[in-house]
C-alpha cells in the first residue's frame, strides 16, 4: 500500500511539472499584457503625458503574433516611446523587430540597447542566474548598427552614453541614458550632471536597473528612471515573486513601479516581452508593455 501511495505521489508531482511547463512554455509567454501605472512627476496643473515602455523583446524571426501585438500599440497614441534594449535574439531578427516597431517610429522616441542587441544568446543552465558572480558568456554578434540606424534615422535619440533633449506632448524632456551595465559597457561620468533648469521633465534609461548607476542618476535630479533586463524574474513563485533579478536590483523591485530609496525619483522596470529563447517560459510573470501616464505630483 505505502508503494503504491508513493508512486501515486511520484506520478502527480511529474503529471503537475509537465502541465506546469507545458503552460508556462506554450501559453503564459505568449499572453502580451499590458500595464497602466500613474506616475506623479509633472508640476501642478499640467496636461498628463503618455510615456509607451517597452523592453526585452527578445525578437525571433517567426514570431509573428509578438510582432503584431506590439504593432498594435500604435493604437494608444503615446506621446513618448521608450525602449530599454535587448530587441533582437537571432542574426536575422532586425525584420522582426521593425515590423513590430515600425508603426511606433511615427512617434518621440529614445532607447538604449542592452547585451543582446550586441552578441546572441547561448545555451546555458537555467540554475547559472542563482549564481552572483557568474561568467558572462557571448554568442552571435547581432547587425546593432542596422538597428541603430534605423532609431535613429526615424529621429529617435541613441542614449546609449548619451544626453539630450526633445519635445515630447509640448513639453522640453531631459534625457539621459547609458549603454548596458550588465557587460560594463556604461559610462554615466560622461554624461552626468544636474538636470537643466529649462526642463519640463527628467528621464533617465538603462538597460540593467543597477542600483549604482539609479543612484546617480536620482543624484542629478531625474524624476522616472526606466530600465528592463529583470524579466520580471520570468519565473516566479505565486505569493513571493520572482526568484532572481539577474542584477543589483532587490527583488522586490523586479518589476513595476517603485519609489528610488532615498530620492524624489520613481523606477519603473518592465518584465519585458520575450525570453531567452533557450528557455522560453514564463510563470506567475506575463510578457508585458507599459503605459506610464505621468501626472502631477
Amino acid at each position: 500500500m505505502r508503494k503504491r501511495t508513493l508512486f501515486r505521489l511520484g506520478m502527480g508531482t511529474v503529471v503537475a511539472g509537465a502541465a506546469t511547463l507545458a503552460y508556462a512554455s506554450l501559453v503564459e509567454r505568449n499572453l502580451f499584457t499590458l500595464r497602466r501605472f500613474d506616475v506623479p512627476v509633472l508640476p501642478a496643473d499640467t496636461e498628463p503625458l503618455r510615456v509607451l515602455h517597452l523592453s526585452d523583446l527578445h525578437m525571433m524571426p517567426e514570431q509573428r503574433r509578438k510582432q503584431d501585438w506590439v504593432a498594435s500599440l500604435a493604437a494608444l497614441d503615446p506621446d513618448l516611446v521608450v525602449v530599454t534594449g535587448d530587441n533582437m535574439a537571432h542574426p536575422g531578427a532586425v525584420p522582426g523587430v521593425l515590423r513590430a516597431l515600425a508603426p511606433l517610429l511615427d512617434f518621440p522616441g529614445a532607447f538604449v540597447f542592452g547585451s543582446n542587441d550586441y552578441t546572441g544568446p547561448v545555451l546555458k543552465n537555467p540554475f547559472s542566474y542563482f549564481l552572483p558572480d557568474r561568467e558572462y558568456s557571448e554568442g552571435a554578434e547581432l547587425p546593432y548598427d542596422e538597428l541603430r540606424d534605423v532609431f535613429t534615422g526615424a529621429g529617435w535619440a541613441d542614449l546609449n552614453n548619451a544626453r539630450t533633449t526633445l519635445k515630447a506632448g509640448g513639453r522640453l524632456i531631459e534625457l539621459v541614458g547609458v549603454d548596458d551595465p550588465h557587460i560594463a559597457r556604461d559610462d554615466y561620468p560622461s554624461v552626468a550632471g544636474p538636470v537643466s533648469a529649462a526642463a519640463e521633465l527628467s528621464i533617465a534609461l538603462s538597460h540593467s536597473p543597477e542600483p549604482a548607476v539609479l543612484d546617480e542618476m536620482a543624484a542629478d535630479g531625474f524624476e522616472l528612471l526606466l530600465a528592463g533586463h529583470t524579466h520580471g524574474g520570468q519565473v516566479c513563485v505565486p505569493g513571493f515573486g520572482a526568484l532572481v533579478t539577474n542584477c543589483g536590483l532587490p527583488r522586490s523591485m523586479a518589476k513595476g513601479l517603485h519609489r528610488w530609496p532615498e530620492s524624489d525619483a520613481w523606477l519603473h522596470v518592465s518584465a519585458g516581452l520575450g525570453t531567452h529563447p533557450t528557455a522560453p517560459v514564463r510563470f506567475a510573470c506575463r510578457p508585458e508593455a507599459s503605459i506610464l501616464t505621468l501626472i502631477p505630483r
